[in-house]
């Protein structure tokens, strides 16, 4: 997966933004979801963040705070660092935290959960509760999707074909996988919770 993510690293946003191979999507009603959970995310306050599987930076700026951005693919973070370059990087792995117990108030990852594997998923809840008192996770909302999970076909501008596992969210539902929490944001392509 490692050479997926670092082939998709300068085109991952067209996801987002809609650019590219996802301009003929309709999407209705995107682009203000996408405003209201930068807000939620700019509410969630200062404080010393981990943003796990940072990506490119596209949430990661939202974030408050002192900032530490970690990837496990170098073509990503190289992203990043163009869209937040006052954030901390780092390059590890998000099931294998390279950090002291408690190091940060929070944890926070933006659609990664939805990609781990049962035991990732154990393994990922444990690193993160080590290293933070609380967690937020973003992810798909179940609302715009036919399934719960599936392998997600994902083409790259190069015509190449990767595999994807995804999972798809409903707030409560991911409130009570995550051990409790609150759910900050519900809509029809995101989901957001604190826990």
């Amino acid at each position: 997966m490692k050479e997926y993510y670092d082939k998709r690293a300068p085109e991952y946003d067209d996801w987002y933004l809609g650019r590219g191979l996802f301009e003929p999507r309709d999407r209705a009603g995107w682009d203000a979801e996408l405003d209201q959970l930068f807000e939620v995310i700019a509410a969630l306050g200062s404080g010393r963040t981990l943003d796990v599987a940072c990506g490119t930076g596209f949430l990661t700026r939202h974030l408050r705070g002192d900032v530490v951005g970690l990837d496990q693919s170098k073509g990503m973070l190289n992203e990043a660092h163009k869209q937040a370059p006052s954030v901390t990087y780092v390059q590890g792995d998000g099931l294998a935290l390279p950090f002291v117990d408690h190091s940060f108030d929070r944890v926070f990852t933006g659609h990664f959960y939805g990609h781990l594997e049962p035991a990732e998923r154990a393994r990922f809840l444990a690193e993160a509760r080590r290293v933070a008192p609380q967690l937020v996770v973003v992810d798909a909302s179940r609302k715009h999707s036919e399934l719960d999970e599936h392998m997600s076909p994902r083409v790259l501008n190069d015509g190449t074909t990767w595999e994807v596992f995804k999972r798809y969210f409903t707030g409560a539902g991911l409130a009570e996988e995550l051990g409790g929490g609150d759910v900050l944001f519900e809509g029809a392509y995101f989901v957001v919770v604190r826990a």
